[in-house]
């Protein structure tokens, strides 16, 4: 009797002690990093738009809503790109790989979260957001993570579309249309994703190239990723400015983003010349980060009311 109780015990804590695991497992399919870094550009796109006159109910569901819809995508990513995680060492240890959850399991919690979320910007925003919030869904899971990434090498540009749909959604939900400021924000971030992308890949090299996933360094070589990136930083430098051109922001936002998108191009060319491609992609990288997370703060912070047609003209001449 007392043999069996001792056995009935330790079921009961290995139960237990499996439980945590199990949703650390779930919280990690959901990558708290990405949504970490899309809340803070949700949040800039609002505050943006908001000007200081905050609905802070609102907010808390824009930023909870999106970020359950993000946590939704990334969830089926990983059931997706399961069978290529297996052959990179960064992925090769999720839990779909691994065999701690299953995939009926994932998609279920995928579209639980993901209804959820679409269900909280369906109730505290507007139409339009919840539309764009579905396009970046469907550009992820259903053209990038399913078909693009693996077949072709334009599959970084398609899923930028994607990547670029957070700010631009945190500005919508205040704003209700897709006016001149939106456009600047999906430009901003669609162009950011390139470069930081490409970067990722060339520190990542081996990995990519194990999973014959084509991306540009892979297929093109490093001298042509250089390239590219160059002319995204620069064409970024130009993207950051139409804010402060037309009115957006003020003057601090404007010095601040010039200077720091000059350096990003600076860093960028120093690729050419560099010896350990990896470690100055580490840098790009790196710098990726603390630029948009810097102009994301900023537009928050410096947020003006835009020049009218009339000012603008004026301005021009």
């Amino acid at each position: 009797m007392d043999h069996v109780s001792s056995a009935s015990e330790h079921d009961a804590r290995v139960k237990q002690s499996a439980r945590p695991s199990v949703w650390r497992d779930y919280l990690t399919i959901t990558k708290p990093g990405i949504i970490g870094g899309n809340t803070i550009a949700v949040m800039g796109g609002y505050f943006l738009a908001a000007r200081g006159q905050i609905d802070p109910l609102q907010l808390l569901a824009t930023l909870i809503g999106l970020g359950l819809v993000i946590a939704s995508g990334c969830a089926y990513n990983n059931v997706i790109d399961r069978d290529i995680d297996a052959l990179m060492a960064r992925t090769r240890n999720r839990p779909l790989v691994q065999g701690r959850l299953s995939v009926a399991g994932v998609l279920s919690f995928a579209t639980l979260v993901g209804l959820a979320g679409f269900g909280l910007l369906a109730a505290f925003t507007n139409s339009l957001t919840v539309g764009l919030a579905l396009f970046g869904f469907f550009i992820y899971v259903g053209v990038y993570s399913l078909y693009m990434k693996r077949q072709s090498i334009h599959g970084t540009l398609v899923g930028s579309l994607s990547g670029a749909m957070p700010p631009v959604v945190g500005y919508c939900a205040v704003s209700g249309q897709f006016d001149l400021g939106a456009l600047a924000l999906l430009l901003i971030f669609c162009i950011w994703q390139m470069p930081h992308s490409y970067a990722i890949a060339i520190f990542r090299f081996k990995d990519y190239q194990a999973a014959s996933i084509p991306v540009l360094p892979v297929v093109r070589g490093l001298k042509t990723a250089r390239q590219h990136m160059l002319g995204y930083t620069l064409a970024f430098t130009v993207a950051v400015m139409v804010l402060s051109f037309t009115g957006y922001t003020g003057p601090i936002y404007g010095v601040i983003a010039l200077l720091m998108s000059l350096y990003w191009v600076y860093l960028t060319m120093k690729g050419f010349r560099t010896t350990q491609p990896e470690s100055w992609a580490r840098k790009v990288f790196g710098f990726s980060i603390l630029i948009i997370v810097a102009l994301s703060l900023l537009m928050s912070l410096d947020a003006k009311e835009p020049y009218t047609a009339i000012s603008m003209l004026a301005f021009l001449g």
